[in-house]
């Protein structure tokens, strides 16, 4: 009888979960299934849920359980009181005879087939009623890490049975109308990977804020995982392209974020299991994973999804003793995989306060209320409904007050921790690892706080102004005239993922240079140039982390357009390469050093006249980014687009420019436009089709060089006109050449976002495409049909016209 309160791991799988719990029955599908695919998992035992419910009835629990609930329920005693009533007689227990001899004598085994004496393991939580579609459950129940001895373990598993007890755990049935007696536990114990000595985490095999399904995202610290898992961390983070990931030549990882990692988990001393240390510089300025280990893990999440058949949110270690890296735990995320595939809800920042802090986006959404500022899970008598929720760390304790929550902002934590886990599960927007929250915001101060502005949540002074929008994307028309998205935040790439957009039509360089890199590239390139003390420290500070200046700018501009050219794979996306104007590199860090006072920045030293210049090392960075994210990512549907080409001859400059340095047209597939905003790119267009692959439009700059008419002017601005007969006729002169010389012709300007009549003469003048932003990109979708469906009515009455003409 014994036997049937122990159960090996690899003897059960999801079938089991009645038995073992969800967080057991799937570890014993990863190491029955997965082995082949190349996914470790660590072996080891499990209580049987009859162990649970024999603990119960021998020591007469069952009527006190019933009880303390019951009374919970109808509200006659809080819940800090109903749990505490239970967790303390659980905790008093007598673990029946034959079930600690079961347990003791799987311990023995596991300790044989180690060749240990007393091996550590960890004990964790798993409750039947676990990892449901519409709850995680991360974190509700207790894990129990460096436990050694039959007597320890036993102690462990008696604790793991009374934390299904646990304040957090019973509100999270509540809210889910989970019977709260009907429950029962397993305890799954393993052998510890020692990722004390190396590092551990959490990963999701989808874009965690957006849905984006073809993403790994991957949460990395020092020690053992459990700081990831409960936020106290701001932890490295790696973002991995899955359809890539097969492809033996490609190395997808588009995206690292180094995190601060100020603390680990390790074995405890002088008799604690575990203690929580400062981690050294050294550690903080490298990355806990190399690159092949990265993408060992997404091949992971890849393969267990694939199994599953669903996106999955895994734990993961890796042992410092070996080098080997684990997956620990499997089950199904559980906010993404619920939204409606067709729906996307929109938030848009139209002004805000001052900015107060930032931190991690968790979600997209924007919300306001009132600061109320909790230190200790022990205040939470005082929230008030409809607050936004600051503290330190969001811990499991505090979901009873989150559901209550308008946001939550924290001081710690990583948009994988249990707290970001809870806050989308609950449909909050969080901004977590703020560093100072609880520091800066004022109880009864009101704050806006926004993650509709990509991966950096924002809170700002104040209530701000925004708008809300749902759009079913199954509405939106199809058309012949291709509409392609302007993107300029890398960082809320994947937001617009549901859009069917054509690709990409403008990506700019210098975005990801101002907001990402932060620095003048020939700065970076040329560091010893900079004369300001002050400049190079903080040059220097940039730059940490990375075997260089020259690759830290590199590796971040690669990023930056891989986020991009990811979301939208296959189809093209269009990058230009950087054009700033003199006064605006002059103002990035160590920028000074670099640029010349030019009276007028807009006519003078811009786009390509400064890749074949002074600008050329610079550009030769640019260049190695674009090469990295085609062959090394193998993101191949970039494609590249020189801004302000003046001359043939300044063409041929810059595409010697860029073969020198790895970049040349036409091999593996690279194509390159050219923007078309000056009168000589519509002149010579027949010259520049024989030089590049396409054109696209810049409207703003072509008007303001047709007419004269400074852009930027508010007294000219009744003179700026893109539908000017001067300059339509420029557009329809480019269109028809360059198709007569088998070239595309895109239009990036906001003149189509804004103007029905224009869209309606780029149709009729026959455009390839046009590219817009986001946010209009609906309303321009449907001025386009509009457009093409007139355009056919009319076309086939004058056909009509001309056949009665030929019959008469």
């Amino acid at each position: 009888m014994t036997a049937s309160y122990v159960l090996s791991l690899d003897a059960v799988s999801m079938r089991d979960v009645p038995r073992v719990g969800g967080k057991n029955a799937s570890l014993g599908e990863l190491l029955q299934h997965l082995k082949a695919a190349g996914v470790r998992a660590v072996g080891g035992f499990a209580t049987d849920v009859a162990a649970y419910s024999a603990f119960i009835d021998a020591n007469g629990l069952k009527p006190l359980i019933a009880a303390a609930m019951a009374d919970y329920a109808a509200r006659r005693v809080p819940l800090e009181q109903a749990g505490a009533r239970v967790r303390e007689a659980m905790r008093a227990g007598v673990m029946p005879a034959e079930i600690a001899a079961a347990i003791a004598a799987a311990y023995r085994r596991l300790a044989a087939s180690r060749r240990e004496r007393d091996p550590a393991v960890a004990v964790r939580s798993s409750a039947t009623a676990e990892d449901l579609p519409e709850a995680s459950f991360a974190g509700q129940q207790e894990t129990y890490l460096n436990v050694r001895g039959e007597g320890a373990l036993l102690d462990a598993v008696r604790a793991c049975f009374a934390s299904l007890y646990t304040d957090r755990a019973i509100s999270y049935r509540e809210n889910h109308r989970i019977d709260q007696v009907r429950v029962a536990l397993s305890a799954g114990i393993q052998p510890m990977v020692r990722s004390d000595r190396a590092g551990a985490g959490v990963m999701f095999s989808v874009d965690t804020e957006t849905g984006f399904p073809r993403i790994v995202v991957i949460n990395a610290n020092y020690g053992l995982g459990e700081t990831v898992v409960q936020g106290s961390v701001d932890p490295d983070e790696f973002r991995v392209f899955k359809p890539l990931l097969g492809e033996p030549a490609c190395r997808p990882i588009v995206d690292r974020k180094l995190g601060r990692k100020e603390r680990k988990l390790v074995y405890g001393r002088r008799g604690a299991a575990t203690e929580q240390k400062r981690t050294t510089a050294r550690e903080r300025d490298a990355f806990v994973l190399t690159d092949d280990e990265v993408l060992e893990l997404a091949r992971a999440a890849v393969a267990i999804e694939r199994h599953y058949g669903k996106p999955m949110d895994m734990e993961w270690a890796k042992d410092g003793r070996t080098g080997e890296v684990f997956v620990l735990q499997a089950r199904p995320e559980t906010v993404q995989a619920r939204r409606a595939a067709g729906q996307l809800e929109t938030y848009e920042l139209k002004s805000a306060g001052r900015r107060l802090l930032t931190g991690a986006a968790v979600g997209e959404a924007i919300a306001v209320g009132p600061v109320c500022v909790l230190k200790s899970a022990e205040e939470i008598g005082r929230f008030v409904p409809g607050s936004v929720l600051v503290t330190g760390i969001t811990d499991p304790d505090w979901v009873p007050v989150m559901k209550l929550a308008a946001a939550v902002v924290t001081d710690l934590g990583g948009r994988t921790s249990h707290a970001a886990i809870v806050s989308r599960e609950l449909g909050l927007p969080a901004v977590v690892g703020t560093g100072k929250a609880t520091a800066t915001l004022r109880d009864g101060d009101t704050v806006t706080v926004s993650c509709a502005e990509g991966d950096t949540g924002l809170v700002y002074e104040g209530v701000a102004e925004f708008s809300r929008r749902t759009l079913d994307t199954a509405s939106i028309p199809a058309t012949r005239t291709e509409v392609l998205l302007n993107v300029a935040n890398p960082a809320a790439a994947f937001r617009w993922w549901r859009l069917p957009a054509d690709g990409v039509g403008l990506a700019r360089i210098e975005f990801i240079i101002g907001h990402d890199i932060k620095a003048h590239p020939l700065a970076l390139a040329r560091p010893e140039a900079v004369t300001s003390p002050r400049a190079r420290a903080r040059l220097a500070k940039l730059a940490r982390g990375w075997p260089s200046p020259q690759e830290y700018f590199v590796a971040k501009l690669a990023a930056g357009i891989a986020r991009i050219a990811a979301a939208h794979h296959p189809r093209p996306v269009i990058v230009r390469t950087s054009d700033f104007k003199t006064n605006e590199y002059a103002r990035l860090l160590g920028g000074a050093a670099f640029e010349p006072e030019e009276e007028n920045p807009m006519l003078g030293w811009r786009g390509a006249s400064r890749y074949y210049t002074e600008y050329r090392d610079g550009f030769a960075l640019e260049c190695r980014a674009l090469k990295r994210v085609r062959e090394e990512i193998g993101l191949r549907n970039v494609v590249v687009m020189i801004p302000f080409c003046r001359t043939p001859e300044e063409a041929d400059a810059v595409l010697a420019v860029m073969a020198e340095n790895g970049l040349e047209r036409g091999v593996d597939g690279l194509e390159v436009y050219v923007m078309c905003e000056i009168p000589s790119n519509v002149v010579l267009a027949e010259q520049f089709a024989a030089r590049f692959d396409g054109f696209s439009i810049g409207s703003n700059d072509l008007t303001q060089l047709t007419l004269g008419v400074d852009r930027d002017s508010a007294r000219l601005e009744r003179l700026f006109d893109e539908g000017n007969e001067a300059v339509t006729r420029l557009i329809r002169s480019v269109i028809e050449t360059a198709h007569a010389a088998g070239r595309k012709v895109s239009l990036c300007g906001q003149a189509p976002s804004d103007k029905p009549a224009f869209v309606e003469f780029l149709v009729d003048a026959g455009i390839d495409s046009v590219s817009v932003t986001a946010d209009s990109f609906v309303r321009v979708k449907a001025n386009v049909a509009a457009a093409e469906l007139k355009r056919g009515s009319s076309a086939a009455g004058a056909q009509a016209s001309r056949s009665q003409v030929a019959r008469a």
